[in-house]
């Protein structure tokens, strides 16, 4: 069996004080690291998702300075930037206490983000759907 370890490398504890945040990685034991993989991975998925609200509020904001659009997709372009960095944040400070809690072996938090997400997106498209419903028809 080959050993992947570093032999002349930090011991376990010099690395677990080398990492950052040390709020995260200070405390507990390490855990399984396909948990720990797992919680980055999901995090990396709400910035994603993050980046497509801003690029969707970008490409709104540049498509209203080629046409005549009202200043509702404006404002519809300003909240999904400002969502998109909401979740960036959120994502980090979810992976933060996602990641503590498999270190001390505490129950994971409840997502807080993902019912706000799905209200936002459910009031947006209703509120878009009436918009087109009412240029249509006036």
């Amino acid at each position: 069996m080959v050993n992947l370890r570093k032999q002349d490398g930090p011991s376990a504890d010099e690395d677990r004080d080398a990492r950052r945040p040390a709020a995260v990685y200070g405390v507990g034991s390490e855990p399984d690291a396909r948990f720990s993989l797992a919680n980055e991975r999901t995090a990396l998925a709400w910035v994603r998702t993050g980046l497509g609200l801003v690029a969707g509020g970008v490409a709104l904001t540049s498509f209203s300075t080629f046409a005549e659009v009202p200043v509702l997709l404006e404002i519809v372009a300003a909240i999904a930037c400002l969502a998109g960095a909401s979740l960036a944040v959120y994502a980090l400070r979810s992976w933060k206490h996602h990641e503590i809690a498999l270190r001390t072996g505490s129950p994971l938090p409840a997502p807080t983000a993902l019912p706000l997400l799905v209200g936002g997106v459910v009031a947006m498209a209703l509120l878009l759907t009436g918009y087109a419903i009412a240029s249509i028809l006036g």
